[in-house]
């Protein structure tokens, strides 16, 4: 596991948590899942790091620590990570990718099972993550993907590189992401190894997913999945988001859009029950994708940047 100690944004929550709003340490420790002796030190090292004199003093990050509290309150967020705004998709992902990675290289700890959907923002987190020690880890892939286009997108191969970080276990799921119908499913189910697959899919207790919406540069285009036209018409149904391949509107209902529903993987009710979901996602054109995603219950940490942070307070 990485050195909790050497993360600056946790120590800026912590001394925030516990020089300004008067928590203890117990507290502060469960409150962002570390032990009190990490919330000990994280203290002691931002004082010699000279963060914190009587107050905090990177008031960078303490602004953006201002506005994860917003979203935490109104949204009920469980944790929210607000990065810079960038100008262009590329570096937003990078930099998603990078918070991400700091943000899960603390959450997975021994023993835990952990799903992580597709895309390229998520191929960015993966990127950023470091090699780390962490036993009897599982990870498993939430939807399935055997097509010829961007496999390095897929879930799967996300979940493969994961485990080789972790030097763990993969549990592969070996089926198509898009079925054709409910009864395909079914039969499919019936194969011991994807039946396999998704028994440990639904006991995952930490996930990470990403959040897209239906244009012409999605994941779910460039993997080969859905044709112009498809988008198109999604686009008229007024699909907000989708994860995990499936749609829902602005208020988080799905029942619009069963017909093109049809996926191997977690279905979207069941990745409510995951004790930890986080959605990756940001600019101010995944802001209706977001809203969807919380008011749905599909996600209950995100990590996301100002501009679309702020645009969610401002329509909240």
């Amino acid at each position: 596991m990485k050195k909790l100690i050497d993360d600056v944004r946790l120590m800026i929550k912590v001394c925030d948590l516990y020089y300004n709003q008067n928590i203890g340490q117990q507290q502060i420790a469960a409150m962002l899942h570390i032990s009190r002796p990490t919330v000990s030190r994280l203290l002691g090292s931002s004082r010699e790091k000279k963060i914190v004199k009587i107050q905090v003093s990177n008031l960078e990050l303490v602004k953006h620590w201002e506005i994860e509290n917003q979203l935490k309150s109104i949204y009920k967020f469980k944790d929210v990570v607000v990065v810079d705004s960038c100008q262009t998709e590329e570096e937003m992902k990078d930099k998603l990718g990078k918070a991400a990675a700091r943000y899960l290289e603390y959450q997975i700890t021994d023993n835990s099972i952990v799903g992580i959907s597709m895309g390229s923002t998520l191929y960015s987190v993966v990127d950023h993550i470091t090699e780390q020690k962490a036993e009897n880890v599982i990870f498993v892939p939430l939807i399935g993907g055997m097509g010829r286009l961007r496999m390095e997108l897929h879930s799967n191969s996300l979940a493969e590189r994961l485990s080789r970080k972790y030097k763990s276990k993969f549990i592969p799921l070996q089926a198509p992401a898009r079925i054709s119908s409910e009864l395909v499913r079914d039969d499919l189910m019936r194969e011991e190894s994807i039946a396999k697959a998704m028994k440990y899919a639904e006991k995952v207790e930490l996930a990470i997913v990403g959040i897209g919406y239906p244009n012409d540069n999605s994941s779910i285009t460039k993997t080969g999945y859905f044709k112009d036209n498809e988008i198109e018409i999604l686009k008229n149904k007024n699909v907000a988001g989708e994860i995990c391949m499936q749609f829902y509107n602005i208020d988080g209902y799905t029942s619009a859009y069963r017909n093109d529903n049809h996926v191997m993987g977690l279905v979207l009710s069941k990745l409510r029950r995951v004790p930890i979901s986080i959605g990756v996602a940001g600019g101010i054109e995944k802001f209706r994708a977001i809203k969807g995603a919380v008011k749905g219950r599909y996600i209950n940490v995100l990590i996301t940047d100002f501009d679309c942070a702020r645009v969610l307070i401002e329509n909240k």
